[in-house]
């Protein structure tokens, strides 16, 4: 993505909303990819691949500055299974040729 583009609406920053799960996805992969070690050796574009599909799988939960939280409706196993589908996806289709 082009450094040059703002993410800006009509004067509005709205670059620091963020999706709550980034976080909590970010924690939890590498226990996920542990259960892979013996097997294989992730690369950091699967690494990527892994972090961006699994947030794709999960439901948005986006928050700004001054957002009320009432509650976390996913629980950490919800989370760790969506990584799971997401690490299979990857091994199942490698996005280089040479695997």
């Amino acid at each position: 993505m082009p450094s040059s583009i703002k993410f800006e609406i009509r004067g509005v920053d709205v670059s620091k909303i963020r999706n709550r799960n980034e976080k909590r996805v970010v924690r939890l992969i590498p226990e996920i990819l542990d259960e892979y070690y013996e097997d294989y050796v992730f690369e950091s574009l699967d690494i990527e691949d892994i972090y961006a599909l699994t947030l794709n799988l999960l439901p948005a939960r986006y928050i700004q500055y001054g957002s009320l939280v009432i509650s976390d409706h996913l629980s950490d196993y919800e989370i760790k299974s969506r990584i799971r589908d997401a690490v299979e996806r990857v091994l199942e289709h490698p996005t280089r040729a040479n695997r």
